[in-house]
């Protein structure tokens, strides 16, 4: 049975997914399977795959479309490693990622996930100029529920497979997967490691989830929705209708009134009258 199950969802990421995969197979710790799993694409992701797959022998899945969340959930279904390691069909990981968060996770029984640092690249895989390292650190649901440390950057999840399967796996409701799959297993009781070390490189480009404002927003309000029993739900999710208001307004005017209007009078402060400065002045 392998240390590391790692599991790959693809999706249209055909000129990407091959420098994914052979970041995969060149690390430096091999007690690991690849499961990937093809998750209806229509560019021609599958063909690249199987080549790789010839030369490599990893396990592929062609299906036709689920959804991010039901892929991830599929995939952790046939896996056999102790730890899951789950990888954007668009990121590189660092050749020693899989030796060091393997040695951490087995080190630390309190922790259900680990994760570390990213860079981030632009789409030809060119380094951005500005780039934050964080430092080692163990956070509790409270450190990330009311956003008091950075949680964990998606191409660097770690999760105990027993841990992730108590959890009941990935939320196929919410867009916004690990963010939820962070808070519910953080608020289990479990514990989230931070290594300082940089684990992967995080592309950004055009199609990146994050760059729809609307579905981050409602994806992070229903995660806390599910939430709401937390004592500072309410102010949780009014900080969040703040941030993204002021991001909207400098982007698409139409989202910023629409959240606008989900903020009560009683909870306005100077950030709603800057987002509202930001929606008249055009800036």
């Amino acid at each position: 049975m392998p240390s590391v199950s790692v599991i790959i969802a693809s999706y249209n990421h055909a000129q990407y997914i091959a420098q994914s995969i052979e970041s995969v197979v060149r690390q430096t710790f091999q007690d690991f399977e690849l499961i990937v799993i093809d998750d209806g694409s229509t560019d021609n992701s599958v063909e690249v795959i199987q080549a790789l797959q010839k030369k490599h022998k990893f396990q592929f899945i062609v299906q036709d479309n689920m959804g991010l969340a039901k892929t991830l959930n599929k995939a952790v279904s046939l896996a056999s490693g102790e730890f899951i390691a789950p990888f954007g069909s668009d990121d590189i990981m660092m050749l020693d990622r899989l030796e060091k968060q393997a040695s951490y996770m087995k080190l630390s029984p309190q922790l259900g996930i680990s994760g570390g640092n990213i860079l981030c690249i632009d789409g030809q895989s060119q380094l951005h100029k500005v780039q934050k390292i964080y430092p080692a650190r163990v956070l509790g649901f409270d450190d990330i529920y009311m956003n008091r440390e950075k949680g964990v950057p998606a191409p660097t999840l770690m999760f105990r497979k027993k841990v992730l399967l108590e959890a009941e796996g990935f939320n196929p409701d919410i867009r916004l997967e690990d963010l939820y799959i962070e808070f519910k297993i953080a608020s289990m009781g479990y514990q989230i490691g931070m290594l300082n070390d940089v684990l992967a490189y995080y592309r950004i480009h055009d199609t990146n989830t994050y760059k729809n404002l609307e579905l981050m927003l409602d994806a992070v309000l229903a995660t806390y929705d599910c939430f709401s029993d937390h004592p500072q739900y309410e102010q949780m999710r009014q900080r969040t209708l703040h941030s993204y208001l002021l991001m909207a307004a400098k982007s698409d005017k139409q989202l910023a009134r629409k959240i606008l209007s989900m903020i009560p009078l009683s909870a306005y402060c100077g950030k709603t009258f800057r987002g509202i400065f930001k929606l008249l002045v055009g800036r």
